[in-house]
């Protein structure tokens, strides 16, 4: 597997990038809103997924780990593809996903080019409870309230817990804590690292 990439932009297109690694070119397929912020000769990482096919190998890649992760639990839901599940990101931002999920609203799904009636039912019914949704926000404090608790777990996910214990860890110390640690991304990090434990090393590439 394939986990992330690292290296030079050599060419460019609207729905993928060929970025040289090691002297070897490797053509990734990307979203519209990666391609449109590379630029040939610098440096990008990207986190990538390898599907395999008895005919191809195909890399997608993401600039934002939880990207990928919602890329995969895409492909697991039934008469989702690889690029049906790209063209959702294409669309549609993590939280929104997240949003249309946790309301059980397929209309957003509906409207990805490629994603039919039947499969926009499919993504919310088969992701229930796998993506959390983005809490409710006060005016004025919609990213205290989403954009904190979603960095805590993304970082939590890199020190190699599940996106789903990590969510469901971090929602459970953010109901407790105080206003200023809810809005603190060290602060929630280390409360929550407490009520996990000790952290997991892991191999980096996973």
């Amino acid at each position: 597997m394939i986990s992330s990439v690292r290296g030079t932009v050599v060419h460019l297109e609207q729905d993928a990038l060929v970025v040289e690694v090691g002297g070897v070119g490797l053509s990734v397929a990307v979203t519209p809103q990666v391609a449109r912020g590379a630029h040939l000769g610098e440096s990008i990482l990207l986190h990538t997924n390898l599907i395999v096919r008895e005919d191809a190998l195909s890399l997608f890649g993401f600039e934002e780990r939880e990207e990928l992760v919602v890329f995969t639990q895409l492909l697991s839901v039934t008469g989702v593809g690889p690029k049906s599940a790209l063209g959702v990101l294409s669309t549609l931002t993590v939280a929104q996903i997240a949003d249309a999920v946790g309301a059980d609203d397929d209309g957003p799904f509906r409207r990805v080019s490629g994603i039919g009636p039947k499969t926009a039912k499919l993504i919310v019914v088969q992701l229930a409870g796998k993506i959390v949704a983005s809490r409710p926000a006060t005016p004025g404090r919609a990213d205290a309230s989403t954009a904190v608790p979603a960095q805590v777990v993304q970082a939590l996910v890199g020190l190699g817990w599940s996106e789903r214990v990590a969510a469901e860890a971090v929602e459970t110390v953010a109901a407790d804590a105080p206003d200023a640690d809810r809005a603190s991304v060290p602060a929630l990090l280390r409360h929550t690292l407490a009520l996990l434990g000790p952290a997991r090393k892991e191999p980096v590439g996973g």
